[in-house]
């Protein structure tokens, strides 16, 4: 078999799963509830994150909270702060790719 197969849960539950984490990508899976998200960081790579389904409520650097339907993809820089959450009542799902890999 040449390929990878890889699965994802498929839950309403709060999941933060490391899928593929080599030298090339990191790419996650996230399920959030209302009012949970991840902990106020800095970016340590490009980060393209892919609304599932649900809604994103996402505040960066300094700017205030912005919004984000399922179907949206946001590509995010290096080094910016992110503040990641879901602040709506539907159950947030996200795809998150980091390239290049951060180095460890």
């Amino acid at each position: 078999m040449v390929e990878q197969v890889f699965k994802l849960s498929v839950t309403d539950d709060k999941a933060v799963e490391k899928v593929i984490f080599d030298d090339n990508i990191h790419y996650l899976h996230m399920v959030f509830n209302k009012n949970e998200g991840l902990p106020e960081h800095f970016s340590n790579s490009n980060v393209y994150m892919t609304v599932v389904r649900g809604k994103l409520s996402i505040g960066l650097d300094d700017q205030e909270i912005h919004e984000y339907d399922k179907g949206t993809l946001l590509k995010i820089p290096f080094k910016t702060k992110m503040n990641v959450k879901n602040l709506s009542e539907e159950v947030l799902e996200l795809i998150v790719v980091k390239a290049p890999a951060p180095k460890q």
